[in-house]
């Protein structure tokens, strides 16, 4: 259980140092809840979106579009929460898959995810906090 642990806090180091090394001008916090956003995001989002936020072919879409992650902040964390039907375009391509919400998540859940898919697929520098999900959820349509 110890070693568990050892090689646990090993890895959270190494990738912090990763991702800084990608984008220097990514704050230690929004590191840290980029290395603990892969791990949710591992268990999740992965099966469709990639392990790179591929996405997989016409069916789901990549999570690379940096542009759509900015133009529509305020509503990412409720297409986590409920989940979306209908067409969007992201990287100029119109999916029209339905995505299942995942309401177990808490607001911090999905502080997480958020953080690491826009710092490490979309090269943003700024975390999401739990207040600006909670916020936002608050808004779902």
């Amino acid at each position: 259980m110890k070693l568990l642990t050892v090689l646990s806090c090993l890895a959270a180091v190494y990738l912090i140092s990763l991702l800084n090394a990608c984008q220097p001008n990514v704050s230690i916090q929004t590191a840290q809840y980029a290395v603990n956003g892969q791990k949710l995001y591992s268990t999740h989002c992965q099966n469709c979106h990639g392990a790179k936020g591929e996405g997989l072919g016409k069916l789901y879409p990549p999570l690379t579009d940096a542009k759509y992650f900015k133009d529509n902040r305020k509503i990412l964390p409720c297409i986590i929460k409920n989940g979306i039907s209908g067409p969007i375009k992201i990287n100029g391509e119109t999916f029209n898959e339905k995505m299942p919400g995942l309401p177990e998540l808490t607001e911090v859940d999905i502080a997480y995810i958020l953080t690491y898919i826009t710092t490490t697929f979309a090269q943003e520098t700024e975390k999401y906090s739990q207040e600006e999900v909670r916020m936002n959820l608050q808004n779902c349509k």
